[in-house]
């Protein structure tokens, strides 16, 4: 079973089919090469397209990128996770979504956050200020269900807890911390939820968590 949580108010446009399958295309390119090292000759090679075909939905490749960033986040702000969510409690419930975002990080290129800051600085802030706020309403909602279950510690000033654990998430997006450790951006976003999760539960949250993570086989 398959549970489906929206958690930001992106409504995604209906699109046409052609213009779909640009923005998505672009993102696997983008994910993989870098943004910068990806020009719209590639894409439409990789397309089977002309770029006149493409330059009918897009103006030009700076357009493209804020159209595919947009699109990441109307993808994120729905998080689809496995198993009775109604039987989850709060720690369940931030351990399968970090399951699917770690995933998704597997296959991101690093580069592409220094291309973002670099090339295009207004489409970058931009989209790290939606993300922010869609992260914090995510945050807050699981803290206010893990302190009412009795698992998370019920002195946590939920709104600077969450502000803080969010500053975290942009700074390991940061190019020059990126460029500065040895370690998989995958790596770093779980040692960075291990330490979130022992931070706000409480002695009843942390036993159940380290089970979770021996019963899961969750190495951090």
């Amino acid at each position: 079973m398959f549970k489906c949580f929206i958690f930001a108010t992106f409504k995604p446009k209906i699109m046409d089919e052609k213009i779909d399958r640009i923005i998505s295309e672009s993102l696997l390119l983008f994910k993989k090469f870098g943004i910068r090292s990806v020009s719209m000759d590639d894409i439409a090679k990789e397309l089977g397209m002309s770029k006149k075909t493409i330059y009918q939905y897009v103006a030009n490749k700076t357009e493209l990128v804020e159209m595919v960033l947009n699109t990441m986040l109307q993808r994120e702000s729905t998080v689809c996770i496995s198993g009775d969510t109604e039987k989850m409690n709060a720690i369940d419930i931030l351990l399968a979504v970090s399951h699917n975002v770690s995933n998704q990080m597997k296959d991101l290129n690093p580069s592409n956050a220094f291309d973002l800051q670099k090339y295009y600085p207004v489409i970058y802030r931009e989209f790290i200020i939606k993300k922010r706020d869609h992260v914090f309403k995510q945050v807050k909602q699981n803290f206010a269900q893990g302190i009412e279950e009795g698992i998370y510690r019920n002195d946590l000033d939920i709104d600077l807890v969450a502000r803080l654990y969010i500053q975290k998430l942009v700074d390991v997006h940061d190019p020059e911390f990126l460029s500065s450790v040895s370690f998989s951006f995958e790596k770093v976003f779980q040692v960075m939820f291990d330490n979130h999760i022992r931070g706000i539960a409480n002695a009843e949250g942390l036993a159940y968590y380290e089970k979770q993570t021996n019963i899961l086989n969750i190495n951090i």
